[in-house]
């Protein structure tokens, strides 16, 4: 019996973007499953950054198609329309309301809220406590529910940002290097909420700290020159001689190491 055809949350086939005469994505061909995890590296300037803006509709291809879930098109969709599918984004700097509480940040995310007018002028519903409470206790700030954003950690922003696109019930979470400025312990804590979220929820993770990639990386993704250069796991990734020339900065085999 032949097997029903695979179905992927994300894929990505024949991608091409170009600016200015620039190929920031070339052919690229991505697919993943539902609840993965999957870390994508890459030297700056592979077209990670551009990838993400093409699955969340913040540019377009010029060729190629972008699928979430069953057959919908992203690339026939605004912005807020995939957002309200189930894609959320992470970028690299926190963004959060630094003056509002930890926890009324994530009652302005909580799904079906549209902005800080609706929340002010609304009230705390049962349902929207438990799902604050349950936000707070899976990102680690419970303790931290009532202090303002804005004199939390770098890394307990970070928390926060994600707990608010949580709060959103995400089926895909696009995540961009969430270990930059933290140090070794929030590095680590950041590696644990990240993994106590895949299965639940479908996780790409853009990083170029190579400690944190093997904590938390299954099937690690690098980007060169805007398509996929090898796909692995991390030691299969770093063992490749490919990477080894244009990601780690190693030369093959006979050529001088040598600035």
């Amino acid at each position: 019996m032949t097997p029903p055809p695979r179905q992927f949350i994300l894929a990505m086939e024949g991608v091409t973007k170009t600016f200015d005469g620039f190929r920031a994505i070339n052919g690229l061909n991505f697919y993943m499953d539902e609840g993965e995890l999957r870390v994508i590296i890459g030297p700056n300037g592979a077209g990670k950054s551009t990838m993400l803006d093409l699955i969340t509709g913040r540019t377009r291809p010029d060729a190629g198609k972008v699928e979430f879930g069953r057959d919908t098109d992203l690339t026939r969709l605004n912005e807020y329309e995939i957002a309200r599918l189930g894609i959320g984004r992470k970028f690299q700097t926190p963004s959060v309301y630094i003056d509002h509480t930890v926890e009324e940040n994530i009652w302005l995310s909580i799904e079906g809220r549209r902005g800080v007018w609706a929340c002010l002028f609304s009230r705390l519903r049962p349902s929207d406590r438990d799902r604050i409470h349950e936000v707070l206790e899976t990102i680690g700030l419970t303790d931290r529910a009532a202090s303002k954003a804005g004199a939390l950690s770098h890394g307990q922003k970070q928390w926060l940002e994600i707990g608010m696109l949580l709060a959103q019930n995400p089926r895909l979470l696009l995540v961009d290097e969430p270990a930059a400025g933290m140090t070794d312990d929030e590095t680590v804590r950041t590696g644990e909420l990240l993994l106590s979220l895949a299965g639940r929820h479908s996780i790409v993770v853009i990083e170029h700290d190579m400690v944190f990639v093997r904590q938390i990386a299954r099937t690690v993704t690098v980007l060169h020159q805007g398509s996929i250069l090898c796909e692995g796991t991390v030691d299969q990734v770093q063992n490749d001689e490919r990477v080894m020339e244009v990601y780690l900065g190693r030369k093959k085999k006979g050529q001088s190491t040598a600035p």
